[in-house]
């Protein structure tokens, strides 16, 4: 079983503290990653994936920071945005980019097109992909290494409502494998009808971590509104 755990998590950014004492744990399944804009999400998720340093406490990935696993992309897919594409590859050659530096076997390109419904858009050049076959193309690459955990950020931005069904369907499918899933999301009303489980940050301190029928009782929009607005007084 992989968890994903911050234990006292904290960044300063000079005088502006965006996450302050941070304890979660995200167990297989998925688990949404809720806050307003500027609640420390993506500082978070940052930390979480190595890429900034805290000013205090651990952000632990199958019990190791992310910089200590021996096989990173085995271990995390992650997709921050959907950007970092070079315009002139095809989506075949971007992966197999991928595949090279992290010492992953070819064959897995043809496998995650396939997963992520790009099979017949593999040799078309990404600079004429719509934002919703990028966000697809960024979670095949998060998908080459066949991980246990995956970090998504905003995944369904510019998905039309069939990518969206699609993408709650993968998900579920990724979790119901014991997969650890974790998804920042604005999209409550998908959220509702994805994830088992939800954090709640706000002003970068924690609102709410547990099961997500411990907020729906008077609906998830209503729970994350008061949870929001009480952190603010």
């Amino acid at each position: 079983m992989t968890l994903v755990t911050a234990t006292g998590l904290t960044k300063r950014f000079g005088a502006v503290e965006a996450v302050h004492d941070l304890d979660f744990q995200v167990a297989p399944g998925i688990t949404a990653f809720l806050g307003p804009n500027g609640a420390g999400k993506t500082t978070t998720l940052r930390i979480l994936l190595g890429l900034i340093h805290p000013t205090a406490g651990t952000a632990t990935i199958d019990g190791k920071p992310y910089a200590a696993l021996a096989h990173p992309r085995r271990t995390v897919g992650a997709v921050l945005e959907a950007t970092g594409f070079h315009p002139g590859r095809t989506a075949r050659q971007h992966l197999l980019v991928l595949t090279t530096g992290a010492g992953l076997p070819a064959a897995r390109v043809g496998e995650v097109l396939d997963q992520v419904g790009l099979a017949d858009a593999a040799d078309r050049r990404v600079g004429g992909f719509s934002l919703g076959m990028r966000q697809r193309l960024g979670l095949a690459g998060a998908l080459l290494g066949d991980p246990g955990v995956l970090i998504l950020d905003e995944p369904a931005n510019g998905l039309d409502p069939a990518g969206m069904a699609w993408l709650r369907g993968l998900l579920r499918q990724l979790a119901d494998d014991g997969r650890t899933v974790l998804i920042s999301s604005h999209v409550l009303a998908e959220v509702a009808q994805t994830v088992d489980r939800a954090i709640v940050i706000s002003g970068g301190r924690l609102r709410y971590s547990g099961p997500l029928d411990g907020l729906t009782a008077d609906g998830l929009e209503a729970a994350f509104l008061r949870l929001t607005e009480e952190a603010q007084r």
